[in-house]
Formats: structure tokens, sequence, C-alpha cells
């Protein structure tokens, strides 16, 4: 059974809420909703939901089926970002549409062709799916980490992932930034790129922080 637009932007501020926040319970105001109102009701008898006074909070149930509506919507925005090239200001509209289009079932293909993301535009994390934990891949794959293509490979920058904000800050200081044009020089020992006219040498951990637009051959 396929869940209505409405309950599935509950389910997402809910994991939100709980995951990234903290809080557990959230408010029908909050929520902009109210007890009687379908969506609720859709909720509580797929038993995703327990309310009371206070608002509603998610259950085990319900966690699973919130972080898989979170993960649709996430993975929407970089679909968004990096295939269409929709502007960021429009990004998030389009991706909030787009979502509840998204099948489960090529949910994983999705991933695999965007390389796994880590993170959406705004730099939240995607929760993973199975094809991230088994670490598929596919030769339809258009965007990479630059720890894992090969020698000869061009692209241009799609977004760079870490959480280390040095490290951030000393490949944003090498000029590698969103839209630079990217040719992978060497792999081993070190990661060579080359970027405009400049070399530049990265170890195995920082290239995996670099995400490319592969170009087509």
């Amino acid at each position: 059974m396929r869940l209505s637009n409405n309950a599935e932007e509950i389910l997402e501020h809910l994991w939100i809420m709980t995951m990234e926040t903290g809080k557990k319970t959230s408010g029908f105001k909050e929520l902009k909703t109210d007890r009687n109102a379908p969506e609720v009701e859709e909720l509580i008898a797929l038993n995703y939901i327990d309310v009371s006074e206070k608002g509603i909070v998610l259950n085990k149930k319900g966690m699973k089926e919130a972080e898989d509506a979170v993960r649709r919507h996430r993975l929407a925005e970089r679909l968004m970002i990096d295939v269409f090239g929709i502007r960021k200001n429009l990004m998030e509209d389009t991706a909030c549409r787009f979502e509840h289009l998204i099948r489960k079932e090529v949910e994983e293909s999705i991933c695999t062709l965007l390389g796994h993301p880590k993170a959406c535009p705004h730099g939240k994390p995607i929760p993973q799916g199975r094809c991230c934990r088994e670490r598929s891949r596919s030769p339809k794959s258009i965007v990479s980490n630059l720890a894992d293509v090969k020698k000869g490979t061009k692209g241009r920058v799609a977004y760079l992932y870490t959480g280390d904000n040095k490290k951030l800050g000393k490949l944003m200081t090498m000029g590698i930034l969103p839209g630079v044009p990217v040719e992978v020089v060497q792999t081993f020992p070190t990661h060579v790129f080359k970027i405009g006219h400049m070399q530049v040498a990265v170890d195995r951990e920082m290239a995996g922080d670099v995400f490319i637009r592969l170009k087509s051959r």
C-alpha cells in the first residue's frame, strides 16, 4: 500500500525531528495537521505512529518507513542537482513533488546511478539503503567519488562530502569546487588529478570526499 503524499510528509518530519534534533514528539500544530486529519488516520491504521495529547511520535514500525521516505526525498534532491542541473532555488519544491513518484523498486537504481551519495545538497546525510551497504556498482553510474574511478576518468565536481571542516577547507583551497572540471592522472600510491592547468595530489581518504559527475564518453 502506497502512502498518501501528506502522510509521507509527516513521516519525514517526525524522522528528522527524532534522528537529527533529538525531539521525540511533534505537536499537531507543528505538523500542520490535526488528530482527525485523513493522513493521521492513515498512519494510525498502518501502525506507524502513536498519538497522545502531546502530539505524534514514531513507533518502531514507522521509523523504518519514515527513514525510507527521507532517503527518497534526499535522493530526489541529489537527482535534481546532479543529473537534471536544476538550480538550488528551484530544487526543493521539484524534489518534494518528485520523491512521491519514486517507487521502492527503482530507489536503488537511482542511488546507484548517483554513485551512492552520502549527503543531500544541504549537507544532510542520506540514510543508507541495501545497495549502499553492499556497495553495488553499475556501469550506468554517472556520479562517483574520486577514490573509486580509474586513471583517465574525466568529469566535473558534483559536490564535496566530509565531516571534517579542515579537510573541506583544504579541498576548497586547492580549487576543488562544484562545477570545476577534473581529470584523474594517477590513482596509486596517491590520487593525482588535474584541475585546469594545475595538478593536485591527495590521499585515498580525501579523494573519497570528492564526488564528480562523470563525463559521458
